[in-house]
Order: structure tokens, then sequence, then C-alpha cells
């Protein structure tokens, strides 16, 4: 049997998860800076990606300091989605009565825009803080909901039964059996809730606020500062990605026994 032969520097670089984004990111910095080009956009419609580095490289500093406002109100509606989220799916998942008073409501409550709610936030607690957090926590909620709803169900009754059949208490089968059946689907609905979390942290900013990126994106549409509003997406782009890479590793630290871990997967041909 042939020996495999080891992968060369350069391979491994281009194996790495971050190459490939990284490469594709380029690739569409590249298309949109030739795009410009050809059809001649003017600026007033689209910048060019140069203009967008230089703002993000004179502005850094205020950019900076304005995520601070933005990424507080993201993590702490995203902590009160899954504080809340999870027992309600606990809930919903052991009771078909609480099942089909509460989720129904859920679902027609995700029917409403939250840009049209949030205006309400701003009258009821004013323009601090706490609208962009109650933003924030409504759009990741229902994600969270969802998932462990879906992860609460799935756990095999054979495997309940058996640890009954064991003795063990209500409290010992949750945590031995449903608990780490239902994390793989409660950290899938985590990582879609922290995007959303950013999403509704910039609702709220735009309706009231004196801070945050949402209000730089907002300030900037307003004097058609079109490389500056730009250059805000792109800092929110990184915090939802940097927050869902966070969200990502926790999870690789608590369940890496999951298939969904695994380097590689295989599948049936």
């Amino acid at each position: 049997m042939a020996e495999l032969k080891p992968q060369s520097a350069v391979s491994k670089m281009l194996n790495a998860a971050w190459v490939r984004p990284f490469l594709f990111l380029v690739f569409i910095v590249v298309a949109w800076d030739l795009a410009i080009r050809l059809f001649k956009i003017p600026a007033y419609q689209i910048p060019s990606p140069a203009d967008v580095v230089a703002v993000l490289r004179t502005e850094w500093p205020e950019l900076l300091r304005q995520s601070w406002p933005t990424t507080y109100a993201t993590v702490c509606g995203f902590l009160l989605s899954a504080l809340f989220g999870i027992p309600v799916a606990m809930l919903i998942a052991g009771s078909k009565t609480v099942e089909s008073y509460v989720y129904p409501l859920l679902v027609f409550s995700q029917s409403v825009p939250k840009i049209a709610i949030a205006p309400l936030f701003v009258v009821w607690f004013g323009f601090g803080i706490i609208p962009k957090v109650i933003s924030a926590f409504l759009l990741g909620f229902f994600p969270v909901v969802v998932s462990a709803v879906q992860g609460f169900k799935s756990v095999d009754p054979d495997m309940v039964d058996l640890a009954r059949a064991m003795q063990g208490s209500r409290f010992q089968v949750f945590r031995a059996v449903n608990l780490p059946h239902a994390l793989p689907a409660i950290f899938s609905g985590l990582k879609v809730s922290v995007t959303l979390a950013v999403v509704g942290a910039v609702v709220g900013e735009f309706v009231g606020s004196n801070s945050g990126i949402g209000y730089v994106m907002q300030r900037s549409i307003g004097t058609f500062d079109l490389p500056t509003m730009f250059a805000a997406l792109v800092i929110l782009a990184l915090l939802g990605v940097v927050l869902f890479w966070i969200v990502d590793r926790i999870e690789k630290l608590i369940i890496p026994w999951h298939v969904s871990q695994r380097e590689d997967v295989i599948f049936a041909s």
C-alpha cells in the first residue's frame, strides 16, 4: 500500500479555513473596481474600493469608537435571546398545550416588521441603549426558539426511556440525554441569532440614537457620503463575522464529539 505524500506548505495554506473566503473576497473587490471602471459608474452612486479603504484608514479611530455601542447592544440582545429562548423552547417541546398556545404567537410575531415597531421602543424607553438591545433581542429570539425546539424534539425516546429505567431523575435524564442531543441544533440557532442581533442593533440605531454604526450610516446617507457608509458596512460585516466565529469556537469546545465538528464529511455515492 503506497504511503500518502505529505502536503506541501502551499497546499496546507490553501486548505486553511480562512484562505478561500479571503480569496473570494479579493475577487469581489476586484470585480467591484472593474465594474466601476468599465461602466463608468459615478462616485455618488457607488464609491470605489480605494475610496472606502481611504475612509477606513483615516476614520478608523472614529469608526472603532462608534462600533462599541453597536457591539454592546448586539451582545446584550443576543445573550437575552439565548437566556429566554432556550427555556421557552424547552417548554414548547415538553408540552403540547404550551406549544399550541405559544408557538403560533411566536410565528405571528415574526411577520411584524421590526423597523415598524422600533420607534415605539424609543417612545417607551428613550434614546438610550435599551431600544437597541430590545431590537437585537427580538430579531435573535425566534431562531433560537425554533432550532432549540427542533433539537429537543429530535431526542430518541428510547434513550430517554433507558435513562429513566436506570432510575435517573428528571434532571439527570435532561443533563445526560436531552441536552446533549439538542445542543447541535441549539448552536445552529445561536449562530443565526448572533448575526441577526447585529441587524437588530442597527435597526434600533436607525430610529433613535446619536451613536453607533447605524447612526454613522444614517448620517452618511443624509450627506451622501457613500464612502463612509460603505466603510460602516464593512465594520458591521466584520462584527458579524467575529461574533459568529466566537459562537462557532464555543460550539467546538462544548460539543467536539458531534459529527458537524469533523474535518472531513463523507457523502455516500
